[in-house]
């Protein structure tokens, strides 16, 4: 039997996740990798290694669920119905393992936003406007229900190891000596949701302004759409043609999960109409 897949090519959008890469949030819980259980006891190693459980490897994770690549589910900022907290609505039920999977694949769109898009001050980011969306429509016709809109700025070339990754989130957050990711603004999230699109992805650390998250995420998540943030590799990736799928660990009461993100993309090159 032949392999349905032979005749795409399969692309990895997923970051590489470690303690010396900036994979999570600056204000939160940093990812730690710890050995738990080594081969055999190494007392004299810099970091002491013991053999409690027998002759394997194994390490434990501290790990917060928006770490390296990763999606909102709605939880993450839609409260619940009843608690009576601003914004609450019935979005505020669907956390990570509530989140289809068919929703977290589909017809790739890649819209290209790149870090220059707009002058922006440090610490803030340029809005990606509903002009690029209807510029890409234009070029490559009408966004349909079911598509995933993946934000392509190339972020994530300032994803680099110890102090050399700074550039992916600190120095806009904390030390406010750069300016941010490009973001899309509200009105560019809600002309995605009247086209249907219920999944969209960015190669930035977030889907929300540097200097204010929170509305696009409030406009977006209550609106039944997922995000897919800090992808990678989004220029392997053509217009159209492509089929993307991200798979989240499938947390109870998560508001995201880290995950494995990658695409189907035709050897051919033929970009779908």
């Amino acid at each position: 039997m032949s392999n349905p897949l032979e005749e795409f090519e399969l692309v990895d959008l997923t970051l590489v996740v470690a303690e010396n890469l900036p994979c999570w949030w600056p204000a939160h819980m940093p990812y730690q990798q710890k050995t738990f259980n080594y081969f055999a006891d190494q007392p004299e190693a810099p970091q002491q290694l013991l053999a409690r459980a027998g002759p394997y490897q194994t390490h434990w994770l501290l790990i917060d669920e928006h770490t390296g690549t990763h999606f909102d589910a709605p939880t993450h900022f839609i409260p619940p119905p009843a608690s009576g907290l601003p914004h609450a609505g019935a979005m505020g039920e669907v956390s990570a393992e509530r989140v289809p999977l068919d929703q977290l694949m589909g017809r790739a769109a890649v819209l290209d936003a790149p870090a220059d898009l707009a002058p922006a001050e440090p610490g803030v980011s340029p809005y990606i406007e509903p002009e690029v969306v209807s510029s890409w429509e234009a070029a490559y016709g009408e966004l349909r229900p079911g598509d995933v809109v993946l934000f392509r700025s190339g972020w994530d070339r300032l994803y680099r190891r110890s102090t050399d990754g700074r550039g992916y989130c600190e120095d806009v957050l904390i030390h406010r000596s750069a300016p941010g990711w490009p973001a899309p603004g509200v009105e560019t999230m809600r002309l995605l949701l009247e086209r249907g699109v219920r999944c969209v992805g960015t190669d930035a650390p977030t889907m929300g302004a540097a200097h204010d998250g929170v509305p696009v995420h409030l406009t977006g998540l209550s609106g039944g759409a997922v995000f897919v943030e800090g992808l990678a590799n989004l220029a392997a990736l053509p217009p159209r043609g492509a089929w993307f799928c991200f798979a989240p660990l499938k947390l109870e009461r998560g508001t995201g999960a880290p995950g494995r993100a990658f695409a189907f993309v035709p050897k051919n090159g033929v970009e779908e109409a």
